[in-house]
């Protein structure tokens, strides 16, 4: 399991977690030469229903906030409730 893998789970106990490292897709890019990763994440979890976009964003990168920016350079984030499928 990967540490965003590893975090994800123990902050929201997802239902569903996709995870995509995109680095490949950027390398060159200042971020990238750096060591940071561009990643895709998808995930479902109970945490999120009634709240907004931008608070569902804020809670992910609350809780990967150790690995950005070294880790992590760049994270597009898609998060849902449960019943919102």
């Amino acid at each position: 399991m990967t540490r965003i893998e590893t975090l994800l789970h123990a902050a929201f106990a997802p239902r569903s977690l996709q995870i995509e490292d995109d680095s490949a897709k950027h390398a060159g890019h200042a971020g990238a030469r750096d060591g940071g990763g561009h990643y895709r994440v998808a995930l479902v979890a109970d945490a999120f229903t009634g709240k907004n976009t931008l608070a569902r964003h804020r809670l992910v990168y609350a809780a990967l906030a150790e690995l950005m920016p070294t880790a992590i350079h760049a994270l597009a984030i898609r998060a849902t409730a449960p019943d919102e499928l």
